[in-house]
């Protein structure tokens, strides 16, 4: 006799176990070789996967490398609200610091850059969308997304990527001040 349900979508199981796993392999041979040297082969073996499983979900190395590198700082966390534009656009800097300065996040990015081609990152996607919330949700006239993403995000970036040393405790602070200069 046939079923005339349909079975419902499992959430989690297997799929969650398989994306947990490779995306834990990808932070961890990041963080011992760099990037550069990290294979899907690697990853596969690491995670307990088949290589095709990795290929089948993101069809590339770059697009997981890009993954990776932006799924820690979630789209969907709450933004900061602190009742200002540039108090938010500071707490918002500060966390986007913070997250960089712990050398596997700055060495995915680095890598997720280097792969990114002519192909819009997660990363900045996400950055932009958030900039855009914190003009709307503003009562401030003449920043745009773009400004935010010009004087705070594309400084914090460029040093992650080629000036590590010089994301300090004032660095986001510093940028926002600068853009209501």
């Amino acid at each position: 006799m046939e079923s005339t349900t349909t079975p419902s979508k499992r959430t989690g199981g297997r799929s969650a176990a398989v994306i947990h796993n490779v995306r834990t392999a990808v932070e961890e041979l990041v963080k011992e070789r760099g990037s550069e040297r990290v294979t899907v082969p690697m990853i596969a073996e690491r995670a307990g996967v088949n290589p095709t499983s990795i290929y089948r979900r993101w069809g590339d190395l770059p697009t997981l490398i890009n993954d990776i590198a932006t799924y820690r700082l979630e789209p969907d966390r709450p933004l900061p609200a602190s009742g200002t534009l540039q108090g938010d656009l500071t707490d918002w800097a500060r966390e986007i610091v913070t997250h960089y300065r712990k050398p596997v996040n700055a060495a995915l990015l680095r890598g997720g850059a280097a792969n990114a081609g002519e192909r819009t990152s997660d990363c900045l996607r996400n950055r932009r969308a958030e900039a855009a919330m914190f003009v709307q949700r503003s009562d401030a006239t003449g920043i745009t997304p773009d400004d935010i993403v010009d004087h705070v995000v594309a400084p914090i970036i460029y040093r992650v990527i080629f000036q590590p040393w010089t994301l300090d405790d004032d660095t986001a602070e510093h940028l926002v001040a600068r853009l209501f200069a």
